[in-house]
């Protein structure tokens, strides 16, 4: 029997929240676990469902939280546990779902597995990791590469083996074909449900498995379908043994099967592979209804932003993914923030902020915001002494890394650094561009790209056909995209003029409004959002 609300996560918007850069309390330079708390109120106000938080887990931050090292600690640096019970606390006095990011796919070289993993081939961790022998010319045992630059392997003196990287050489990969290491996950899992957690964003989860035969990958037959840039020679091979293998769903099972335990729960998948690959893994890990409950991949976080491209996606999720439930994102805290990806030269970052808006809680499924994006900001330029992604570093100056998508959230643009807080310097600097955006400049200004998400997000509320309805892509020409959601009698037109110049259309003629950017009758002005519901 179901439990009543369990499907609460269906069409829910979920904004993410990555801590280093939230709000900072004790003046140290990097946000805290305190200060998500004291500005929860923003994100329930902006209409959300639920949070999603990045790991804070106990880490020597390598990369910043996803090389975890203890996953029941809090890392000092985020504060202590008992900060995550009054964060708890404070989700469910503003309404908010709490959902927490874990990583199962690889640890930290500090963690206590690892460290006697390595201590020996017949310690009783021995097998917890990915490890294999050298060639016999003393190279490592295939051509596989990682993700942050280099071979996937690095050689241990200790067991006089490599050990298995997809990202950072102190990123060692988990054996998840050993039962006891699914076992152990899942009882870290468990620490985090019985403190009253909605679910889990699982992290780079189709890297958790590896072909066992240790295959060679083939070459790409067209590396600008990868999701890495050209710069990174990962772009360059066909991924079919290193991630993405057959054998994971069956432990998704379990984990849907933990979950379901504790009631109202959620699962969130991020897959990140070739765009041909992730829509059948999204079918593959949250279809059937006893696999995880949604997923995302990286459709929109590339540089494609049109509507024949949405279009597409939108086909070719319902061609290979079934009934698996998506999660659509446009930025997050891996990429360049949408504004700057998809601005036209000379065009107003803010028309085309409400545009990303109005497509993105149109379409069918949930979403995921991330910190920022409600005030439109556009990606950061941090210069290369400021830089503190090891991506950044390692590919400079063709690609900068993560941080210009990280920089502390500005709140007061009068405030001493924007109200991040602390009279120092923050671990990244704020950007100057960003202040004129802050919440406080936009807070009370009705043609602010914060006002439109909020009503764009109290819309979608009101509207059971935008939440969970059906969909179709209307017939609107080549600078127009339509989309119909229905449900129960119930049915919203959405238009949007991706194009330079106003179109008329007979779409947005009559009806009532829900959503609109201007214009009037069948009139869509350029970057133009209108949503209509059908009376």
């Amino acid at each position: 029997m179901a439990v009543p609300g369990s499907d609460w996560w269906r069409g829910a918007v979920i904004y993410e929240i990555y801590p280093r850069s939230f709000r900072d309390t004790n003046g140290d330079g990097v946000g805290d676990l305190a200060g998500i708390a004291e500005r929860l109120a923003h994100v329930a106000d902006l209409g959300a469902d639920a949070v999603w938080i990045t790991p804070f887990y106990r880490s020597p931050m390598d990369d910043f939280g996803y090389d975890v090292a203890d996953y029941r600690e809090v890392d000092p640096v985020f504060g202590a546990l008992a900060d995550f019970e009054a964060l708890a606390a404070e989700a469910r006095r503003v309404g908010l779902k709490l959902l927490v990011d874990f990583v199962p796919s690889h640890t930290s070289s500090a963690h206590a597995w690892f460290v006697e993993s390595r201590s020996s081939r017949h310690n009783p961790k021995a097998d917890w990791y990915v490890w294999a022998d050298r060639k016999a010319d003393g190279t490592p045992p295939n051509n596989w590469l990682s993700v942050f630059g280099g071979p996937a392997w690095q050689w241990d003196s200790r067991r006089r083996q490599y050990y298995l990287h997809n990202f950072l050489a102190s990123q060692p990969d988990l054996n998840l074909h050993n039962p006891e290491v699914q076992d152990a996950l899942l009882s870290e899992m468990r620490f985090w449900l019985d403190r009253g957690v909605a679910g889990f964003r699982l992290d780079a989860l189709n890297f958790g498995m590896h072909d066992p035969q240790l295959r060679d990958n083939p070459p790409a037959e067209d590396p600008s379908l990868s999701e890495h840039p050209l710069t990174n020679p990962y772009a360059y091979q066909r991924h079919l043994y290193d991630k993405s293998r057959p054998e994971m769903p069956a432990f998704l099972e379990r984990i849907r099967a933990l979950l379901d335990g504790y009631g109202a729960t959620t699962s969130l998948a991020e897959i990140g592979d070739d765009s041909l690959v992730t829509l059948k893994l999204m079918g593959d890990y949250a279809g059937g209804g006893n696999r995880l409950h949604m997923a995302y991949g990286f459709e929109f976080l590339g540089s494609r932003f049109s509507p024949r491209f949405v279009r597409d996606t939108l086909a070719r999720h319902a061609e290979v993914a079934g009934d698996a439930w998506p999660c659509w994102a446009f930025s997050n805290h891996d990429c360049m923030r949408h504004v700057s990806r998809w601005m036209r030269p000379g065009e107003d970052p803010a028309a085309l902020a409400k545009l990303a808006a109005g497509v993105l809680l149109s379409l069918r499924g949930s979403v995921c915001l991330y910190q920022g994006e409600e005030l439109g900001l556009p990606e950061a330029d941090v210069a290369f002494e400021d830089l503190q992604d090891p991506t950044g570093r390692t590919f400079w100056p063709d690609y900068k890394g993560r941080d210009g998508c990280r920089t502390p959230m500005p709140w007061d643009d009068a405030a001493p650094n924007a109200g991040f807080g602390g009279a120092g310097r923050p671990w990244l600097p704020v950007p100057p561009a960003h202040l004129p955006l802050a919440v406080s400049r936009q807070h009370g200004d009705p043609g602010s790209v914060l006002a439109f998400y909020r009503a764009a997000l109290a819309a979608r509320r009101l509207s059971p056909a935008l939440v969970a309805g059906a969909f179709e892509v209307l017939e609107a020409g080549d600078a127009l995209l339509a989309l119909r959601r229905s449900v129960d009698g119930e049915e919203i037109v959405c238009v949007f003029n991706f194009g330079e110049a106003p179109v008329e259309t007979s779409l947005v003629e009559s009806g009532d409004v829900l959503l609109s950017t201007g214009g009037e009758g069948a009139r869509l002005e350029p970057r133009g959002v209108r949503w209509m519901k059908v009376v």
